[in-house]
């Protein structure tokens, strides 16, 4: 374990030094906030929507743009799928540890970073944002400390769900296609595009059966009270289930496949 841990404290490190990034990073997300703001307000003027609140709105768009480098389904490691297509991999094989959690920690030192590095500024330009426009703060106390405990268990759900897609390497030359087309299923079901309550009702259904609202849509729809406490709670228990599965299913996968890894060259 506590070669692990010193793996994630190093990658933190090193992936903290990219602020150039986090600076492009930053004015993206600033952009799709107001963006996003200023298209629901528009859209709220000219209907009668019950499942949220225009202020729920705002607050989860807020939530979205300031969290997404810790919680985005997108998230592509290219030193993986490399190492995988270039036969890299065989370096990891050999080494005294397990392939499938030394990936799924360097992963998810990667995204901490990237997020660390983005989201403060996000959340300052919000709470500033005057009149309806702005962040709102937490419903309650309770509210906010069930938001970040469903937000870190958030990251690990989304990191166990990127550590099966990028199995799909071990079987085809390139996994970008196929990626790609999940990407954008997951994506929907897990609110990045319109959050999971605005739904079709048959999609929504669904959702409560699959990990992905379980990523980010569960902690900002918390955070703003649009579901109970008792939803909220339940909810989390769900996160939990489906970490330990997810890194099940991921951990056995990479064990079959690296079992009929054949690596060409010299």
């Amino acid at each position: 374990m506590r070669v692990y841990i010193n793996y994630f404290k190093l990658r933190i490190i090193t992936f903290l030094q990219y602020r150039v990034a986090a600076l492009a990073g930053i004015s993206t997300q600033l952009f799709w906030a107001f963006m996003l703001i200023f298209i629901y307000t528009a859209l709220y003027e000219n209907s009668n929507i019950s499942a949220m609140s225009l202020k729920e709105i705002i607050s989860y768009v807020w939530l979205q743009q300031a969290f997404y480098a810790f919680l985005t389904v997108r998230f592509n490691d290219d030193e993986i799928s490399n190492a995988i297509r270039s036969g890299d991999v065989t370096y990891e094989i050999i080494r005294p540890y397990n392939l499938y959690f030394w990936w799924y920690v360097k992963n998810v030192a990667k995204r901490v970073s990237n997020g660390l590095l983005r989201f403060l500024p996000l959340i300052i330009v919000g709470i500033i944002v005057p009149g309806m426009y702005g962040f709102s703060l937490p419903y309650s106390f309770i509210n906010f400390l069930l938001f970040l405990i469903a937000l870190f268990l958030g990251v690990l759900v989304v990191t166990g769900i990127n550590m099966i897609v990028y199995t799909i390497g071990f079987y085809t030359y390139n996994e970008a296609g196929i990626s790609g087309m999940l990407n954008a299923v997951m994506e929907l079901l897990c609110g990045a595009y319109i959050p999971v309550a605005l739904l079709p009702l048959f999609i929504r259904k669904g959702t409560y059966y699959l990990p992905f609202r379980l990523v980010s849509d569960l902690a900002y729809r918390i955070y703003s009270n649009n579901i109970t406490i008792s939803e909220g709670l339940l909810g989390i228990g769900l996160q939990v289930i489906w970490i330990f599965l997810l890194i099940f299913i991921g951990n056995m996968i990479i064990k079959k496949s690296l079992g009929k890894v054949f690596i060409q060259g010299g």
